[in-house]
């Protein structure tokens, strides 16, 4: 019996489509267009804006957009995984709402809160149960209300990130394509450096919490791109090395889109020239878990099938981790 892989077989997205320029930033922080643009390559973000709305809206809009896309009952599916730090609420689940709002009634589902790197884990996640032969259809919805979460008086963190949502369909196939391999790794001592300092069971919401603005991201960027550039080009220079692959075999390299100069760094380690890297960071800026499901869907129709595809991402934890997939199918 020939042996099962875990594809990607379609993607879907949705964006708001209130744009956030550098203009209007710069209004709001001491920061310009030109600073940004040179320390980090981010022109404009997307953020939600309608009242009323949450992760889970522009995540049902993503799954949606999938479903349609490639024909896909919600009755089919099997499993639905939610990668975001932005849930709704802390319970129930937002795949759980995810799921209803898509009416997609005969699968389980959860959330994975890996930061940047949620994508990545949610899909080694996925592979394992397509690989085992136990589910044909899952849905990986990457989603997230960053704007929700940023602290738009702190320079160091409003111009980084947007909004936004993409989804992906995996499923079983048995030819020579599909997830080959991953890497994943954490580091619990990046906690430190990089996270929300309250509302947890650490210290829950209070009036001091909230007067204080402790709800809000917390970054010490220094460490966080010190870390962020060794590690995410070493581990998807790691996967290369790995499985023997060498620059001309690397058709696209997918990495986080948090900074262009950690991108740079990654593409360099891995000898790949700048052609050969997937970037949307201009447009988008960093919509955390889903900036690499957002790549994907931007230059969907540039992959070819039997792609050798890289991905690679670093997120807060500290997370990190690389895989090494065959694009699945030819552009539609």
């Amino acid at each position: 019996m020939a042996n099962i892989r875990a594809a990607i077989t379609g993607v879907g997205a949705y964006l708001p489509e209130y744009r956030l320029t550098n203009d209007e930033i710069s209004k709001m922080v001491d920061t310009t267009d030109e600073w940004i643009m040179q320390r980090i390559g981010i022109k404009e973000r997307r953020i939600l804006k309608e009242e009323g709305k949450a992760t889970s809206d522009m995540g049902a809009r993503a799954v949606k957009d999938l479903l349609a896309k490639t024909g896909t009952s919600p009755d089919e599916i099997d499993m639905l995984i939610c990668a975001t730090v932005t849930p709704d609420m802390n319970l129930p689940a937002t795949a759980n709402i995810i799921a209803h709002k898509t009416n997609i009634h005969n699968a389980w589902s959860f959330d994975l809160n890996a930061a940047c790197s949620g994508f990545i884990f949610s899909l080694s996640t996925a592979t394992q149960f397509i690989e085992s032969g136990r589910y044909k259809k899952v849905v990986i919805v990457a989603a997230e209300k960053m704007s929700a979460i940023i602290n738009y008086e702190d320079r160091t963190t409003c111009p980084l990130f947007g909004d936004g949502a993409a989804a992906v369909l995996v499923e079983p196939t048995t030819e020579d394509i599909g997830v080959i391999d991953y890497i994943n790794r954490v580091d619990g001592l990046g906690r430190h450096h990089l996270h929300i300092k309250a509302g947890g069971s650490l210290k829950p919401a209070s009036e001091e919490t909230v007067r204080n603005k402790e709800h809000y991201l917390y970054q010490e960027g220094q460490a966080v791109f010190k870390a962020a550039v060794s590690s995410m080009a070493d581990v998807a220079a790691e996967i290369m090395e790995k499985h023997n692959l060498n620059a001309k075999d690397v058709a696209w390299l997918v990495p986080h889109q948090a900074n262009m100069r950690i991108i740079e760094a990654t593409a360099r380690r891995m000898g790949i020239s700048k052609d050969q890297v997937m970037i949307n960071i201009r447009k988008y800026g960093n919509t955390t878990a889903a900036t690499i499901p957002l790549c994907l869907w931007d230059y969907e129709k540039q992959l070819k099938k039997g792609d050798n595809i890289i991905l690679a991402a670093f997120g807060a934890g500290f997370t990190w981790g690389s895989t090494y997939l065959k694009w699945a199918y030819d552009p539609k």
